[in-house]
């Protein structure tokens, strides 16, 4: 890529988004297109679904947040429906500070962030385009030019709604500059953008005895007020607050909760009416929502103080807790690790599945489901089928409590291990039991468990090692089966003829001598047992295989071995308890003869091509497994 040639492509296109006029020109604009009169709520509605919405079994995933925001699907379902949605519809929501209460580096402040990426790249699309009263230093709606007499019949006219009033600025400027002639004042298309300062603002608590009030309403500049003669003079203040400049865009807090009390006074107008005080003004219109995050210690203190009612029924409160899913998490930890200078390291398969699973075994809570534990709790959630439970007990457990992943270990912690196991590492490589090990390590260092969690959360970390010693052995034994997908195929096609014969009565015909035989009720308890099929069910597991196979053959679908979970998964195992011991003498053998040692170099040869290893982490999977299988 030619960097010059595509910095001047961009510049190009940024020109190519220039437009000014009169007032006369927009309204003529509005005429073909009533999408640059939305209010700054419609504009971040329309923004996050242009994206793309899918509907995932009747649950509404965004694609706006998707290559950010891991796990958390239901939650971002409903603030895009409960608040984005209802306020972009001028329903009383608008009129709320949205507030996202969550535990440390659950993902709110990414959140904001892809907000407000968002909405200056949606400015600079067509359905996205701002237009403001050119040189108003709110980057005011034109609309307000009209006079309040003469509102009713052009909102009819136009299809539009028009709410607010010329800042005093503005108001100024149309008496002294153009004599009330509001057809010929001057409108311009704004590029909303955090660092220029336009539809955007950002307000961060500091220490409450130097930060002033001018931060968020604009301040009197006193070196004109001898030229102006007034302080209620607009030409003598500085209309450039967080409030005044994120006017048609976004309004961020910072630990909202954290800012002195006179700071917050602000909001109670601003929210109810869409108006806020400054100088010696009336109150200035501001189209603007308003997003704040904060802990969930702070929320407690901000409620349990009387003097912060007012306030606190003007909050729309967001719960924004950590992600439940274990694939979800691994997206994260890839994501974070993605974004450092350390990609040189590679991290072996399964690595940050078994960091995912401490992490997220640490959030859940106990369900009272009889037979449910915690790692049956744990796969559920990440879309595993677990025998005797269905999708009403998962909604059910995800409605159990209300708090679930509010507390546990977060990312940041994880991440900061897995970090410091990179950095540690000489070898070019780490695998699970180095991260795992980090985890355990940083324990100690952590400032804010007690020895009760300690000894808790070394008891997940024990169980994440137990969870990635299946999936060691199992990618071992998977890796020494030869044309395993055809062996399996093989195996999957010969439970089906079994079983086919015995729902139906039937006899099965042997392939080589054609002699009718009853079905083979020993290789099909050796599979079903693989996944705890008892005795007892075994009928309703084989009959439910053949109404799957009817469904799918009356769609014109195939059914084969990848298509059910649990009979692949049982396939599976059983083809490995075959392999069991060749797998063990294979890998444990100090001294390997030629034919051994030409296996194990088969089996690492498609650990590196088909599973993601490095060949230093192909033989430490080897020697592990080997020595798992040996205990």
């Amino acid at each position: 890529m030619d960097i010059f040639k595509r910095i001047s492509q961009y510049r190009a296109e940024s020109d190519g988004l220039i437009w000014s006029g009169t007032f006369r020109d927009y309204i003529e604009l509005l005429r073909l297109d009533r999408t640059p009169a939305m209010t700054a709520h419609a504009r971040v509605y329309d923004m996050i679904v242009s994206r793309g919405v899918e509907d995932q079994g009747g649950s509404k995933s965004y694609k706006f947040f998707e290559n950010e925001i891991f796990g958390l699907n239901r939650t971002m379902e409903r603030l895009v429906e409960e608040y984005f949605h209802s306020s972009a519809r001028r329903l009383d929501v608008r009129k709320r500070i949205l507030l996202l209460m969550g535990p440390v580096s659950g993902g709110k402040s990414t959140i904001v962030t892809l907000l407000k990426k968002g909405l200056e790249q949606y400015s600079r699309t067509h359905r996205g385009a701002v237009y403001a009263i050119q040189g108003c230093p709110m980057h005011e709606d034109p609309l307000h030019l009209i006079p309040q007499e003469l509102r009713a019949e052009v909102e009819q006219e136009l299809g539009v709604r028009i709410e607010g009033n010329l800042c005093p600025s503005c108001q100024m400027r149309v008496r002294t500059d153009y004599n009330g002639d509001i057809e010929q004042i001057p409108v311009e298309r704004v590029l909303i953008s955090e660092e220029n300062r336009i539809g955007i603002g950002t307000f961060s608590p500091s220490d409450p005895k130097s930060q002033d009030i001018a931060d968020l309403t604009g301040s009197i500049d006193f070196s004109t007020i001898t030229e102006y003669g007034s302080e209620s003079d607009p030409r003598a203040y500085r209309f450039d607050g967080e409030l005044n400049k994120a006017n048609r865009g976004l309004m961020e807090f910072q630990e909202m909760l954290k800012c002195d009390e006179k700071f917050l006074w602000n909001l109670l107008s601003l929210t109810q009416e869409g108006n806020f005080k400054a100088g010696r003004f009336a109150l200035i219109s501001a189209d603007e929502l308003i997003i704040a995050h904060t802990n969930e210690s702070e929320y407690k203190a901000f409620i349990s103080n009387k003097k912060n009612e007012a306030l606190q029924s003007r909050m729309i409160v967001m719960p924004i807790p950590y992600n439940l899913r274990v694939s979800d998490e691994e997206k994260i930890y890839s994501k974070l690790i993605a974004q450092s200078d350390m990609q040189h390291v590679h991290i072996a398969p399964h690595a940050l599945k078994a960091a995912a699973i401490f992490s997220i075994m640490t959030r859940l809570k106990d369900s009272k489901k009889q037979g449910m534990d915690l790692i049956k709790k744990m796969r559920l959630y990440d879309g595993e089928e677990v025998e005797g439970f269905k999708d009403a007990d998962l909604k059910e457990m995800q409605n159990e409590y209300t708090d679930e992943g509010m507390s546990g270990i977060d990312p940041r912690y994880v991440i900061n291990r897995i970090s410091s196991a990179l950095i540690k590492q000489d070898l070019p490589c780490i695998n699970a039991l180095d991260v795992l090990r980090a985890m355990k390590d940083g324990l100690d260092q952590h400032p804010s468990i007690s020895k009760e969690e300690r000894e808790r959360y070394l008891n997940f970390i024990s169980v994440a090692r137990k969870e990635y010693d299946m999936l060691a052995k199992k990618e071992v034994q998977k890796a020494f089966v030869y044309s395993f997908e055809e062996s399996a195929r093989t195996l999957f096609e010969n439970y089906l003829d079994n079983i086919e014969s015995y729902c139906n009565w039937a006899k099965i015909k042997d392939p080589l001598t054609g002699e009718e035989m009853d079905p083979d009720e020993r290789l099909m308890r050796s599979i079903e047992e693989q996944i705890g099929i008892s005795e007892n069910a075994k009928k309703a597991f084989r009959e439910e295989i053949l109404i799957r196979i009817s469904a799918f053959s009356r769609k014109g679908k195939k059914f084969d071995y990848s298509t059910h979970d649990r009979l692949r998964e049982a396939i599976e195992k059983k083809l490995f308890t075959d392999l069991k011991d060749i797998v063990k003498i294979t890998t444990s053998t100090k001294t390997p003869d030629e034919n051994q040692l030409k296996r194990i170099n088969e089996v690492t040869k498609r650990l590196i091509e088909g599973h993601g290893y490095c060949s230093v982490c192909a033989n430490e999977l080897l020697r592990y497994v080997g020595s798992l299988l040996n205990r």
